[in-house]
């Protein structure tokens, strides 16, 4: 709602400016103001009283200056509803929002963007922006078009910009404080489920992203069996039954395996940040007893002989995935939960084209599908990777150019 009047009233100040002239004594209109600050830029009233030779008392006494300033430049507070608004759409945390520049927009046809991004953790991204933020953004586009054309060179190239506050000079660009947001919606009396002051984190707008992709993708779907609006306690008490023993002991196996999946996941990953076999053996105590490694294969993790895709594997032929005895057959990103897989240094490079793997699987796959498939995996590489050093990383991400062919996969695990 915010978006949409703030638009409305900038296209209609705009269109007044096209019809207005030089604001005389006689002729102190809002239209001419309105030509007279789109041709000067966000001067305000200080600005319009020196061009005009007018004291500043007494263009303050005819007024109408700063209401003409704010229907032709977005301000912080509007700014900030179109990069929520955005957030939302898109699915792009804010601090890859954040620093967004005009050139990082990649018009891809009339109606379809590229967006590239850098994610605070991790590498350069892109995203295939969905159709409402592609909308939303052409949209602020327009709307900053005037302000865009006013500002420095420097200052223009930021996607987001605004004034201040409306009808002032002041100008902004980048990252928006967080007590600004604080402010904008105590301004509003936004509330929460407890009735305190709306707490607009990277997390509530991630989540409201996540659940409008939900219920898209099970919308008016006529063979889906389970609704993800059922807990899974309505689902077993209403839907599932045993009828035969042999049934039972199928669901029984489920079930086991489910929780030895969950107690794969709850244990830690185990990153070697010292590429010494001594500090492994002192560093790790448990890992060494757990796994039972002597000498020569403490040796060999380090040195890489035991390297797979994504990890160095204690043991590949005793794998959990695969008959003993033979090579463990898990695809690249199964590693990941192996309770036998050591993360080095040296595998940061895979890790992130896995992890941008992940990201290219996200957009063309049906959110639900997407967790069910790769959600387990795509939550430990965030763990794996926090374990590095930034500087691991970023000299890794160098090599990284986010394309299938960096990784083994199969003609049916391609991204399209």
């Amino acid at each position: 709602m915010i978006v949409e009047e703030s638009y409305a009233v900038h296209r209609q100040v705009l269109a007044a400016s096209a019809r207005g002239t030089v604001p005389t004594d006689q002729a102190w209109t809002g239209e001419n103001l309105a030509w007279l600050l789109a041709r000067l830029g966000p001067v305000g009233t200080p600005g319009v009283a020196k061009h005009l030779g007018c004291s500043l008392n007494t263009v303050q006494k005819r007024g109408g200056v700063p209401a003409a300033s704010a229907g032709l430049f977005p301000h912080l507070s509007t700014v900030i509803a179109y990069r929520l608004l955005f957030g939302v759409y898109s699915g792009i945390v804010p601090d890859g929002i954040d620093d967004l520049l005009v050139e990082d927009i990649d018009w891809a046809g009339d109606a379809t963007i590229l967006l590239s991004y850098v994610k605070g953790r991790t590498a350069a991204e892109s995203l295939n922006l969905p159709k409402k933020a592609v909308r939303l953004l052409e949209q602020w586009l327009s709307h900053s078009a005037l302000l865009r054309s006013h500002v420095e060179p420097s200052t223009a190239r930021q996607l987001w910009l605004g004034l201040t506050r409306p009808g002032t000079s002041g100008v902004f660009s980048g990252p928006i404080n967080r007590n600004a947001v604080k402010a904008w919606t105590l301004q509003r009396g936004l509330t929460g489920d407890d009735g305190n002051a709306l707490k607009v984190h990277r997390g509530r707008i991630r989540t409201t992203h996540l659940a409008m992709r939900d219920r898209r993708a099970w919308s008016g779907q006529g063979r889906a069996t389970i609704d993800p609006n059922h807990s899974p306690q309505v689902e077993g008490d209403h839907y599932l039954t045993v009828t035969t023993a042999s049934q039972q002991r199928a669901v029984e196996a489920i079930v086991e395996d489910a929780q030895h999946d969950l107690l794969r996941r709850a244990h830690p990953p185990t990153v070697v940040t010292d590429e010494d076999a001594a500090a492994l053996a002192r560093d790790y105590p448990q890992l060494v007893a757990a796994l039972e490694l002597d000498d020569t294969v403490i040796a060999e993790l380090i040195g890489g002989e035991r390297d797979v895709f994504t990890a160095a594997c204690a043991d590949q032929l005793s794998g959990l995935h695969g008959p003993k005895g033979k090579p463990c057959p898990a695809r690249p990103w199964v590693c990941l939960l192996c309770p036998l897989a050591v993360f080095a240094p040296r595998h940061a490079a895979n890790l992130l084209r896995l992890n941008a793997f992940f990201s290219r699987q996200w957009q063309q796959m049906p959110a639900a599908q997407f967790m069910a498939v790769f959600g387990p995996y795509s939550q430990r590489i965030g763990q794996v990777l926090d374990r590095f050093e930034a500087s691991v990383l970023a000299s890794a991400a160098t090599g990284v150019e986010d394309r299938d062919e960096e990784l083994p996969l199969r003609p049916e695990e391609a991204t399209l």
